[in-house]
């Protein structure tokens, strides 16, 4: 083949190489015209965090796809585990546009030599790539549309958004991705501050999560740590004997559990705002973590499936600072999952306090006014005390502390039941009553229904002195601003607030050195269902529940008893900011100086003929003949524990139960005894001469709730 031969193919040859390379060059701007949008970190799915009021950790839940994936940003990140991310995976990460040629040239001279794979050459743009198209690259075409999508993804991104998006999707082993994720789990801490061996293992598992999990493969993921460490030195991040020291640390390999506080309280919060990511709530981490331990404490105690429920709230602000709806939210036995918090229950005598404080606010008595405790009927309605005792003549304040129930009732009579109600929605709350029933006499002892919330926001307008409150938990995204339009008018004047305050800070104060330290009151609702305890001092309020969670009798249960213990340790727990009980207002520090005027020396109730007890009137006060009544669930010993009270007769008592006598004789004029299971049953009393009253009752097991 001559010269010109020669120079005519190789024109040619050179031509085709040139059309080859233009040809190659527009399919790969034609590849690359075709790749879809990359996904901004915003538009990731991420799990939805609750935060405290400082921004803490509460609670997260899974992402949409279930991946523990927490919303995370680079200075929440300790910078050390970047530096040593870099200087293992991708040491020109900041000069590179996506891909590193040199990289991918020793990638490619290793592989020739070696006769296999040695190192993939990829950068971490690629790697995030990849994670964002969530398809591996086992294949020379995959690794083409990675290089192509390494090259969008710098176009488009800066090199932090780079860094976190790996920090969000990088995968750590089964459902955990991201940093933040994967510190909480393996090291039970946020990643703002990471030892050089912690740093080390996070970068390190990555590229082999699931062999490396340290739970399941620790020598595996020591390996990979120190391997990590090394490169380090190598690359100057670390000295020599700060990297020895980290790669002589064991192994943490223990799995921590996510945060889980305050379950019932922020499963609300993520109900109300779905599709927020982050919810910011008034909650206060320790405190809450506190209550909590002690809630779990009390209730070791208690047989289940007894439980326990608490709120505490700033009165001043409204903020709710802690929220415990049930020790603990997977016990089954104690029905965890139902947040007695929002529960609506009887109160008990915890409605007292407004009774009384209309009274003195109405004129109808003073806390020095004198009021007779005595057997009463108000058209047909007769109340009895607690303890089926009576005090005689005493003060309005004595009869408050006491809680004993035929004064209150005097009083609401006088006032009225209506405008007990009225006040009690002045203060933001919707008493629950029977459909179709009008209010009547039977709520100042607990008729009507309230949840703990409820209660515990009526109470903070006490500590108000009248002034109402809004209890809430919500910080963002909620809006707080506008005031509702209940909280225009006072619950109780602010000396009738005083006065209640007074008298209820007079009542045992066992964990207080300083007397009158807090104002409290209890509740016990019928049939022992309930019990209830209520406390303020000058800047927080804490509420506390009793029971168990189907509203079955829990026998001997009382708010003194029960919930007035949890209260006063719960106020051992708030050892910042507690402030003293407010000073009285003008007018009643000179009202006191002064005798008490004639006509309010007794309370203006009504006068009734004393009633008297005879033998003649034995009566079963409950339950009333022909009802319907729910056992609950059995205890874990298999019973199912019920009350009957009676009025009237010679003592001493026995209870027949279907013929059968039921435990021991007793002078008390009530009995508790354990309902043999659904059907039919047959009640007697009998007394020490021989009078009998019967009542017949149809027992029924509770309906099943459907679990949330």
């Amino acid at each position: 083949m001559n010269r010109r031969s020669l120079k005519r193919w190789g024109l040619i040859a050179g031509a085709g190489g040139l059309l080859a390379i233009g040809a190659a060059a527009w399919t790969i701007f034609a590849d690359y015209r075709q790749l879809p949008a990359l996904p901004k970190a915003s538009e990731l799915s991420v799990s939805t965090v609750v935060l405290d009021r400082e921004d803490r950790l509460l609670r997260a839940f899974t992402s949409s796809d279930s991946k523990w994936r927490l919303p995370v940003k680079l200075d929440e990140i300790d910078p050390l585990y970047f530096e040593l991310l870099l200087a293992y995976e991708d040491n020109r990460f900041r000069q590179h546009g996506g891909v590193d040629v040199l990289a991918l040239g020793r990638a490619a001279l290793q592989a020739i030599a070696n006769g296999q794979l040695v190192s993939g050459g990829s950068t971490l743009t690629m790697q995030v790539a990849r994670l964002l198209d969530e398809t591996p690259t086992k294949s020379l075409k995959r690794k083409y549309q990675q290089i192509l999508r390494a090259v969008q993804l710098e176009q488009v991104a800066t090199k932090d958004d780079i860094l976190h998006l790996y920090a969000l999707r990088a995968p750590f082993g089964g459902n955990l991705e991201g940093v933040r994720a994967a510190s909480l789990t393996w090291f039970g801490k946020e990643p703002r501050r990471l030892t050089p061996a912690e740093a080390a293992l996070l970068v390190a598992l990555p590229q082999s999560p699931e062999s490396r999990r340290p739970d399941r493969h620790p020598k595996n993921a020591l390996k990979a740590r120190n391997r990590v460490l090394a490169r380090a030195v190598r690359e100057g991040v670390l000295g020599e004997e700060e990297a020895r020291s980290a790669a002589n640390e064991p192994l943490r390999a223990e799995r921590h559990p996510m945060p889980l506080l305050a379950a019932h309280e922020t499963r609300e919060a993520r109900a109300a705002y779905p599709s927020e990511p982050v919810l910011r709530l008034t909650l206060d981490r320790d405190l809450q973590q506190a209550l909590e331990d002690l809630a779990r404490r009390r209730v070791a105690v208690m047989p289940a499936p007894l439980s326990i429920a608490m709120v505490v709230a700033d009165h001043k602000s409204g903020k709710i600072l802690a929220s415990v709806g049930a020790p603990d939210l997977l016990d089954e036995s104690r029905e965890g999952h139902v947040d007695m918090t929002r529960a609506t229950r009887s109160p008990g005598s915890a409605l007292k306090p407004f009774i009384y404080g209309l009274a003195f606010e109405e004129g109808i008595g003073q806390p020095d006014s004198l009021i007779v405790d005595r057997p009463t009927n108000i058209a047909g309605y007769r109340p009895t005390n607690f303890d089926r005792g009576y005090q005689g003549t005493v003060t309005l304040d004595e009869a408050l502390q006491l809680s004993l129930n035929t004064p209150a009732v005097q009083l609401l009579e006088s006032v009225g039941p209506t405008r007990l109600l009225a006040r009690l929605r002045r203060a933001g709350v919707q008493p629950q009553l029977e459909p179709g029933s009008a209010p009547g006499l039977a709520i100042g002892l607990g008729g009507i229904g309230l949840s703990l919330r409820d209660l515990t926001q009526t109470y903070a307008a006490l500590a108000q002195l009248g002034e109402p409150v809004e209890l809430r938990s919500c910080r963002n995204p909620c809006n707080n601003d506008r005031a509702p339009a209940w909280r225009a008018m006072p619950v109780l004047t602010e000396k009738s607030a005083y006065q209640v305050t007074d008298s209820l800070s007079g009542l045992p104060q066992p964990l207080n050195p300083a007397k009158g330290a807090i104002a409290y009151k209890t509740g016990t609702s019928y049939g022992y269902r309930d019990a209830w305890a209520v406390g303020y001092d000058g800047r927080y309020v804490v509420g506390i529940w009793t029971g168990r969670a189907d509203g079955s009798p829990v026998p001997g249960q009382t708010g003194a008893s029960s919930a007035v213990p949890i209260l006063h340790e719960a106020y051992q727990s708030l050892v910042a900011g507690r402030e003293p009980l407010p000073k009285p207002p003008d007018d009643i520090a000179r009202a006191a100086t002064r005798p008490l005027p004639e006509p309010l020396r007794y309370a203006r109730v009504k006068s009734r003929p004393k009633m008297t007890r005879t033998t003649s009137r034995l009566g079963i006060t409950f339950p009333p003949d022909g009802a319907k009544l729910q056992i609950g669930r059995a205890s874990s010993e298999g019973a199912h524990p019920m009350v009957v009270k009676f009025d009237g007769g010679q003592r001493p008592f026995r209870l027949f139960v279907n013929g059968t006598p039921t435990g021991k004789a007793t002078f008390e004029r009530r009995f508790f005894w354990n309902a043999p299971g659904s059907g039919f049953a047959n009640l007697m009393i009998l007394d020490g001469k021989g009078q009998t009253s019967k009542v017949s009752i149809v027992l029924e097991g509770t309906q099943s709730r459907e679990k949330p």
